[in-house]
């Protein structure tokens, strides 16, 4: 099924909702720093199940105290869906868990 791209004013509202995320290059991002490579690896791992449950996958960079995420939705031509919101909205829920800011 096919997900209908969000409107730049859709995007600006969640945008809002969603402190320390923006949009760069077309994709929905966010980087979180967190004490240690240990810490960051055990949020890769949460945010992997969580992208697995969701069946919606984005592009996730651990280094060495950090993880980055950038998601748009290829079914929607690349486009910025309600789908990436509602991950960006479960790993934001879930980060502080780990320490992450």
């Amino acid at each position: 099924m096919a997900v209908a791209p969000l409107s730049q004013q859709e995007i600006e509202d969640r945008l809002a909702e969603l402190p320390g995320w923006s949009v760069r290059d077309g994709r929905l991002t966010r980087t979180y720093r967190l004490g240690s490579h240990f810490a960051a690896t055990a949020l890769v791992v949460h945010i992997a199940g969580i992208q697995d449950e969701l069946d919606h996958h984005s592009e996730l960079t651990l280094g060495y105290n950090t993880v980055a995420l950038g998601v748009h939705t290829h079914s929607a031509g690349g486009a910025l869906t309600a789908q990436d919101f509602a991950l960006a909205r479960r790993v934001e829920d879930i980060a502080p868990g780990h320490g992450a800011h």
